[in-house]
């Protein structure tokens, strides 16, 4: 009997810390995740600022070549 109940309480046990584990697993993947996303949000927002200084600076040279070709 004291067998049996040794068994159970290892499993038990196991089964805990299986449990306990995966939701660690799960939560240090979601924050990754979460890094990341903020990572990549960041690098595309610099791109499009520098698209956009880039359109700036185009629309700036077509202006002044129009001025010039005016004259």
């Amino acid at each position: 009997m004291k067998k049996i109940a040794v068994v159970f309480a290892s499993a038990s046990l196991m089964a805990l810390a299986a449990c306990g584990e995966k939701p660690a697993n799960e939560t240090a993947n979601a924050s990754n995740a979460v890094v990341e996303n903020v990572v990549e949000n960041a690098t595309n927002a610099s791109d499009n600022a520098m698209n956009a200084a880039n359109a700036a600076d185009n629309a700036a040279a077509v202006a002044n070549n129009a001025a010039a070709n005016a004259m």
